[in-house]
């Protein structure tokens, strides 16, 4: 868990460093959260 926890921050601050924009943030959370219901999905 702690391991998923810690790609999930890592992600996000990649995420956040690579758009310049509001609507890119909103665009990379909504991506970040089908990835995280994916992964729970599968458990």
């Amino acid at each position: 868990m702690k391991t998923l926890t810690v790609s999930i921050a890592l992600s996000f601050v990649l995420a956040l460093s690579g758009c310049n924009t509001v609507k890119g943030v909103g665009q990379d959370l909504q991506k970040a959260g089908e990835t995280i219901e994916d992964a729970v999905k599968k458990k």
